[in-house]
């Protein structure tokens, strides 16, 4: 879907007006709460992808569709306001990504059914019973498991084999950041690898910690899953390759935009998919009864320009791995 018929069906969703909806009353109301700027390509895409899903599922924003979203980027009291504002609608299902929007809606709201994405470890903070049984008005995807974390240290060793110190990009305003770095401590001492955490409270915390890290050698970067790393992943892209420091990200869009590489779950498949859990819940299923699912696609992606400009040179067993090369 272009960006042009993207923001078309939005703002399709937003000018449906109270006239249509007593004409039509099939209509069923949809609500987002999106940690990104409404400007945010990534999520733009994203997006896309559920409402394709929807579209594929025989809904259609103006006829039998409505949907009201709010884009509150990552700042915690938009958050809570939109998460609020979008509860007293009271709409028929909730679409949300990240898990601080997830606990903002929870507090706004135990009857809308809510089906989340990109939240890891959804029992462990308390968002649902357990992942067979979800219980209360939630369910949705997995981002992934912390095991995957651990991953990422190896990928950056085998990339750049000198590496003997590794910062750790984390969010420490969600419980899943420290969760990842300790993950990643695990297999750290079997690697022979030091890891230290860079926390992403802001732009100016990140510049200052890669500063300092990049001013010794043998040093490379992790970039853990959170909302604070896409939306600060210009700067920490530029960061890197200002430095030298060879990095590890956990999505593909990062190596689009230049990141050295990468290992995570496909996004978009998953908002996808997220649309038939909200198929399900408009045909009158509960979240409760809806299983927490895991990814099923999985991304290796590796931009070559970039291993060039750092002096690397990339192994051709990942290589061969790799299901995506940038040239």
């Amino acid at each position: 879907m272009r960006r042009r018929e993207f923001i078309t069906l939005l703002g399709c969703a937003a000018a449906a007006s109270p006239l249509a909806a007593r004409a039509q009353q099939t209509i069923r109301r949809i609500g987002m709460l999106l940690p990104a700027a409404a400007d945010d390509a990534e999520f733009q895409t994203r997006v896309a992808a559920f409402l394709e899903g929807l579209q594929q599922s025989g809904w259609t924003i103006g006829q039998n569709l409505q949907i009201d979203s709010r884009w509150a980027t990552t700042n915690a009291v938009e958050i809570r306001r939109h998460a609020a504002e979008l509860a007293a609608l009271g709409p028929d299902a909730i679409l949300t990504s990240s898990s601080p929007a997830l606990a903002a809606l929870q507090q706004a709201t135990r009857t809308a059914p809510i089906v989340f994405v990109n939240v890891i470890d959804p029992v462990g903070s308390g968002f649902v019973d357990s992942l067979a049984r979800p219980g209360g008005n939630t369910t949705g995807f997995l981002l992934f498991e912390y095991s995957l974390s651990g991953k990422w240290l190896e990928l950056l060793k085998q990339i750049a084999p000198n590496v003997t110190r590794a910062a750790v990009f984390r969010d420490t305003g969600n419980p899943s950041g420290n969760a990842q770095f300790g993950a990643i401590q695990a297999v750290a001492p079997s690697l022979g690898i030091e890891v230290s955490p860079i926390n992403m409270r802001d732009a100016s915390e990140i510049e200052r910690a890669v500063a300092a890290f990049a001013r010794s050698a043998n040093g490379g970067l992790i970039v853990t899953g959170s909302a604070s790393a896409t939306v600060h992943r210009n700067l920490i892209i530029e960061l890197a390759a200002r430095g030298k420091v060879p990095a590890v990200y956990y999505a593909r869009y990062f190596v689009l935009a230049g990141g050295l590489i990468s290992y995570g779950p496909d996004f978009a498949d998953q908002f996808r998919r997220a649309a038939g859990y909200v198929d399900r819940v408009l045909k009158g299923e509960k979240p409760a009864d809806l299983p927490v699912q895991a990814p099923t696609k999985y991304q290796l992606v590796i931009n070559l320009k970039t291993a060039k400009a750092l002096g690397l040179t990339v192994p051709d067993k990942l290589l061969a791995l790799a299901d995506e090369v940038i040239e």
